[in-house]
């Protein structure tokens, strides 16, 4: 297996673009008109062809196509003598290189079943002769039939074949990208990239990924390590549980979902399953389908109230937690961590945790941006009498300031009527959670109505409202205190000042803030209440909690206490141990039979970037780091630990410095921003003191444009550059007390917006006087972190770092599965493959790396007790000692066996099989470690068949007489069948017992009844029953299938057509439909009722 460096790489892309370019004026000049055009074609292709032969020079020699002793031929027809030679000389050199290595000495052993990559199979590129360049390889040509790289065909300027074969496979459009097409060949089969033929180079994992993109295969695996690009094919969806219902069930995702519940159910550990991406990569939309999944294989599937909370649940936070970016329609500003409690491989318990970081965006939208969805849902939702119970009659998304300072272009009419559903669907949903819809629309107006409220400086020291206090008195009504009070509040601030309390006016531009600083404190409190209430639902086993049901507490607050505690015990020798040991044991009992689905922010570049864009990349490369720690890294330094030599050396990235640029406890970014705010410096003064302590620092830059407020980022991803003006101002994130104490019980009415700030003020007046000059967190604290003070704990980043650490410990101590999303292009189109796009993501995302050591490094290793507990089955019982003492040589005796059964393996598998001994691990290669679970499960299946046949033997054979009695006596009776005698003893009825006619009509006559004609049937009920409520004619209903089913009838119902039920029918047990003008009288098992019309059910 062969890698490029990162240099080699930009000049293969670049050489395969300007490749691309060729091809694309070649079809121009087939299809040009005049002479001048094709003149002018021409002279672009000579071009190219120059560029591309001084790209091929700069490209390594191992990548060259060896030079031709004979001319090369142009393409025809046929080309079975080129690739049959070709094929020849791969047989040729496999024969001479692929051989059995044993090396004992070093315990390592590698089984060669790859076939040969020397200089023929090593010529990836493609070679120009005359200006004209070489097809790559396996471009389809003609036919479809792969053009091979060392068939030495060449294309001429006039080449047709190469027209055709571009027609036939794909379409390639002017930026690069290609829209999905019939593309043909093998690669689309490659399930998994470690089975990729020849050298491992970016070009082979990108035609892979497209070639299985355009036959609709999204899922790619890399060992354990899973793929996935997103297709876009529904980019209006909500993105929740109840949006993927209709979704088909990828089986790569299910094996994941499996794996995990096995292995936790096995061992008992926590495993964490997580999703990492760009934004608009689709991790949300995987994460959905990975719990729908997840409750599927250990829930119980969708008809249990735990899966209809957590789908009502998430449909509220979707609405309040997504935006619309510039990347992304339906961006997720809230990361999720979603915990599945399991027990015995049944799921008991589930558990949302929120990381709300993008506050700043109820205020002061991006320009190209959206604020969040449930404002313009409530907008098109809301009926005439509850906008004026809101206080929201003649406003629209134009007339709000908060919303207006956003993108406002909308397609009204589609936009409106897709809101208003979502709406509804959100109303509903608020309702199964058992929060009071009125309640949380009253918030969110008041939030909407602070907008329109801006102050100017007055005459005196008070400041003016502008326009008037008219919507001052809106929100104030809203929220159920004076305006009076919430004037005061806003406009006023109290300063302890050596211990005298001394009231001060602010001026425009502080009151200003202030308001901005109580919508945000509104907004997110509200949504985290939401996620407080969705998380107290009383469930199985609720009081065994393992995390805290405060959404803004930190991740396994437990573990965190115990992890203070531990670190007190003791500094040295066993003391210290023992420490760890209390840690560890801490950790394990509080995250001890979970399953974790990790849904944090993705990797984004919005101009321009604030402080809450540098907190999501700082995540997205906390993210990174974590995986490079545990594919990477891991790997290496346990080779080196054990003394084991691995061939392939994995040159991955490590992005530690840009981590500690941003986050180093004294000298990075946000503990810089920390101390100038404590100092309230100002961003000019913050961004040069930056500068002098980075001066050296290679992930630092400073922008072209040299602003004096902005500086630039080397990401993994990509360079940022961020805006830090609002820098010290966001982060600060405080609301003072004078505006806290007016939600008070004493001075508001409304119950919900004094619960809000419930731990704020139970702080506040538990000591006079008040207000006395503290200030609050903008977000929710618990009463727990204020009772070390009255000043806020911990600044924004201060609070974001501290969950960030909490989470990563989390995942330290659970087995992790990684899937990594893909953007398939930047503009949201539907089945479009953007090949620039991709290849930058591949590179971010190290995919390339990760391939390299699955398929030729040791990315496995096992203890020898656990690795011979579970693959001893390979092995004849008798002949394993099966003593503690003898695990290593029951494990060769394994590897023996195991070695013997690689011979009947198809030798033309590109994947190394090899393995190593160390001093306590046995190293695997992926390859090996698939082939010994393939022998695994084989076995088991071969055991499990012999059992059931023995088992089905012998009981066959005792119940053989019994069956054999039975049998002739059912054979005997089919004959003659005797008429059964009677009772012995038993006289014969009396005549003059049975009843005469007459007897017969009295009872008639006195009961009712007439013999005549049946009973009449009862009338029918003019509502039916659905939960606990009521629900009268008409009713929309769904078809489960179709009436009737014969389909002889000239109208017919189709399975999931909304028809109108308009009441009973006199037929018993079915119910009037009237559809399209007819009537029908239908069963009512074949049909259900459509979600939207059951109210308070509709999750």
């Amino acid at each position: 297996m062969a890698t490029l460096g990162l240099s080699k790489v930009f000049i293969l892309d670049k050489y395969f673009t300007e490749l691309q370019k060729f091809w694309e004026t070649e079809k121009k000049l087939q299809d040009a008109c005049g002479t001048s055009e094709a003149a002018q074609l021409e002279q672009r292709l000579r071009s190219l062809g120059c560029e591309l032969v001084t790209l091929r020079s700069r490209l390594p020699p191992a990548l060259h196509h060896s030079r031709p002793t004979t001319p090369p031929t142009p393409i025809t027809n046929t080309t079975t003598s080129a690739n049959s030679s070709y094929h020849n000389t791969n047989n040729n050199n496999a024969a001479t290189s692929s051989s059995n290595n044993t090396n004992s000495a070093s315990g390592t052993t590698t089984i060669n079943t790859t076939s040969s990559t020397t200089a023929t199979n090593n010529n990836k590129n493609a070679q120009t002769h005359n200006g004209a360049p070489l097809l790559p390889p396996n471009f389809p040509v003609g036919n479809g039939t792969p053009a091979s790289a060392n068939s030495e065909s060449r294309i001429t300027p006039n080449s047709s074949a190469l027209a055709d074969g571009l027609n036939s496979s794909q379409s390639f459009l002017a930026d690069g990208s290609c829209v999905k097409g019939g593309m043909t060949g093998g690669v689309q089969e490659v399930e998994d990239l470690i089975h990729l033929a020849g050298p491992l180079t970016e070009d082979a994992v990108l035609k892979t990924l497209h070639a299985r993109f355009c036959s609709s295969h999204y899922f790619t695996n890399v060992g354990p390590i899973l793929l996935s690009v997103n297709p876009y094919h529904e980019v209006g969806n909500a993105l929740t549980l109840t949006s993927t219902r209709a979704a088909v069930q990828s089986p790569h995702l299910l094996r994941v979902v499996h794996e995990a519940v096995r292995q936790q159910s096995e061992t008992g550990y926590p495993q964490a399953i997580i999703l990492s991406g760009a934004s608009g990569s689709g991790k949300t939309y995987t994460s959905m389908l990975l719990l729908r999944q997840l409750f599927d294989v250990a829930g119980g599937g969708p008809e249990t109230d735990a899966f209809k909370h957590l789908a009502a649940a998430f449909t509220v936070l979707r609405s309040l937690g997504s935006a619309k970016t510039r990347s992304n329609s339906e961006s997720s500003r809230i990361g999720h961590f979603i915990e599945v409690q399991v027990t015995d491989g049944a799921l008991y318990r589930t558990k949302i945790h929120c990381y709300f970081l993008d506050q700043t965006r109820v205020v002061r939208p991006l320009p190209d941006e959206k604020n969040y969805h449930i404002f313009y849902q409530m907008l098109a939702g809301l009926t005439q009498e509850e906008r004026a119970k809101l206080h929201l009659e003649g406003h629209s998304v134009r007339t709000l300031r908060y919303l207006s300072e956003g993108d406002v272009r909308q397609d009204e009419a589609e936009d409106a009527r897709r809101c208003a559903l979502r709406f509804e669907s959100w109303k509903a949903c608020l309702g199964v959670l058992g929060i009071p819809f009125l309640d949380v629309v009253r918030v969110l107006a008041a939030v909407l109505l602070l907008g329109n409220v801006t102050f100017i400086e007055g005459q005196g020291l008070e400041v003016d409202i502008q326009g008037g206090s008219h919507e001052l008195k809106s929100v104030a009504a809203l929220l159920g205190v004076s305006s009076a009070a919430l004037y005061r509040g806003l406009t006023t601030r109290t300063h302890n000042v050596r211990g005298q309390l001394v009231k001060s006016m602010c001026d425009a531009n502080m009151s200003n803030m202030t308001r901005d600083a109580l919508a945000k404190a509104l907004y997110c409190r509200t949504v985290a209440t939401i996620v407080r209430r969705a998380n107290s639902l009383k469930r199985l086993g609720s009081t065994s909690g393992t995390l805290s049901s405060d959404s803004n507490e930190s991740v396994h607050h437990q573990a965190e206490v115990a992890s203070q505690h531990a670190s007190t015990v003791g500094t040295a020798g066993s003391k210290a141990s023992k420490s760890m040991s209390v840690l560890n044991n801490a950790v394990k009992h509080a995250t001890d039979g979970f399953i974790g689905i990790l849904d944090m922010f993705g990797f984004e570049d919005p101009k321009p970037s604030h402080l809450e864009h540098l907190c999501i990349n700082l995540c997205a490369e906390t993210m990174q780091h974590f995986y490079n720690t545990h594919i990477f890294k891991s790997s290496i330094e346990s080779c080196r630990e054990e003394g084991i030599t691995c061939e392939v050396e994995v040159d991955y990235v490590d992005n530690v410095p840009c981590i500690d640029l941003i986050s180093s406890l004294r000298t990075g970014l946000l503990s810089m921003l920390d101390v100038e705010g404590s100092v309230r410096g100002t961003p000019e003064s913050y961004i040069q003191k930056v500068k002098v302590q980075h001066k050296g620092n290679m992930r630092l830059f400073e922008p072209k444009a040299n602003h004096i407020r902005s500086f630039g980022i080397h990401h993994f991803a990509s360079r940022v550059i961020y805006d830090a003006s609002d820098f010290l101002d966001t982060n600060r994130d405080i609301i003072s007390d004078d505006l806290v104490c007016v939600f008070h019980k004493q001075s508001c009415n409304f119950g919900f917006a004094t619960h809000l700030f419930g731990s704020e003020l139970k702080a506040l007046f538990s000591q006079d006087p008040v207000p006395r000059g503290v200030s609050f967190r903008i977000s929710p604290t618990s009463h727990t972190d204020l009772q070390n003070g009255d000043e806020p704990v911990s600044t924004l980043t201060q609070d974001f770092h501290t969950r960030l650490d909490n989470l990563l410990r989390t995942l330290v101590h659970a087995k992790p599965h990684f899937i990594r999303c893909l953007r398939s292009n930047c503009s949201e189109k539907a089945a479009m493959f953007d090949r620039a796009t991709v290849i930058k993501q591949i590179r971010a995302l190290q995919v390339l790396e990760t391939v390299n050591l699955m398929a030729g490094g040791y990315p496995h290793r096992m203890r020898f007790k656990t690795f011979n507990i579970r693959y001893r089955l390979l092995v004849p019982f008798k002949k394993l000692r099966r003593i503690e003492d003898k695990t290593v040589d029951d494990c060769k005796l394994i590897l023996e066996y195991f070695l013997r059964s690689l011979e009947d393996i198809n030798k033309s598998s590109t994947v190394a099989i090899q393995w190593a001994l160390g001093k306590r691990h046995i190293f695997l290669s992926e390859g090996a470690r698939q082939q010994l679970e393939m022998l695994r499960i084989e076995m088991r299946h071969r055991a499990a068949t012999l059992l059931q046949s023995v088992w089905r033997g012998w009981h066959f054979r005792r119940r053989w007489p019994t069956l054999k009695r039975n049998l002739e006596l059912r054979a005997r009776s089919r004959t003659v069948r005797p008429r059964p005698q009677p009772i012995a003893g038993t006289p014969p009825p009396d005549v003059m017992d049975r009843c005469d006619q007459k007897t017969i009509q009295q009872t008639c006559s006195l009961f009712g009844l007439d013999l005549e004609r049946p009973p009449p049937v009862p009338p029918s009920r003019s509502y039916t029953i659905s939960g606990n409520h009521k629900m009268g004619y008409p009713q929309t209903r769904v078809m489960k299938r179709n009436f009737p089913e014969e389909g002889g009838s000239d109208t017919v119902l189709l399975k999931g057509e909304s028809v109108v039920v308009v009441g009973a029918s006199p037929r018993r047990g079915h119910l009037l439909v009237d559809h399209q003008g007819h009537s029908f009288h239908v069963p009512f098992q074949y049909m259900e009722l459509k979600p939207s019309a059951q109210p308070g059910v509709n999750i």
